[in-house]
């Protein structure tokens, strides 16, 4: 339980492990080596989903070999009181010209699909040379839309996970491994 012990540990909050930090540099370099193979010679816009995928992105991006810009946007999921969820809105825009590059957009998870499905709309009336998504984890869960990833990390099961960018309450997100929280403290009141 998160509290103010200089001893604790956030890794005590996680139940199971499910993705190491030596499986996540593995496979950075392994998506590093898919991503400078499928734009090579060409210019890219990478755009990063902010704040969950700022870890993933700031690796992998050091692992690329091709010519790129690099450029951020920030999306929320607001709920009311008459739907659980509502379209994701955009809250901090892209500052980059997309018309005429390739265009791979970064995210730190594929679950409903809203986000990344969303974004992908907006880009492209921005009139890219092309469009692509890459995802650090694809949760096997039912989509709310159609929507798949071009570049995956991981597949995971339906689980809560936390760590390496993703969070809870916005805590967690420096673990260097992707673990699932405990159930206990998936939705403690005193975090409200």
């Amino acid at each position: 339980m998160q509290n103010n012990d200089p001893t604790y540990n956030p890794l005590e909050d996680i139940d199971q492990i499910i993705v190491t930090e030596a499986e996540i540099q593995a496979r950075l370099i392994e998506l590093g080596k898919e991503i400078n193979e499928a734009y090579e010679e060409r210019d890219v816009a990478v755009i990063a989903i902010i704040n969950g995928a700022i870890i993933f992105v700031a690796d992998l991006i050091r692992r690329l070999s091709i010519s790129m810009k690099l450029d951020c946007i920030r999306i929320a999921n607001y709920r009311d009181d008459d739907k659980s969820m509502q379209k994701p809105e955009i809250i901090d825009k892209i500052r980059l010209d997309l018309k005429g590059l390739d265009v791979l957009i970064i995210d730190d998870i594929l679950d409903t699909g809203r986000t990344l499905s969303h974004v992908t709309e907006i880009f492209k009336t921005m009139q890219p040379a092309s469009l692509k998504t890459c995802v650090l984890l694809d949760k096997k869960t039912t989509r709310s839309v159609d929507f798949e990833a071009d570049f995956v990390g991981f597949r995971i099961p339906d689980e809560f996970v936390v760590g390496y960018g993703l969070d809870f309450a916005e805590r967690y997100r420096q673990l260097p491994c992707i673990g699932v929280l405990r159930p206990e403290l998936q939705n403690p009141p005193e975090w409200s």
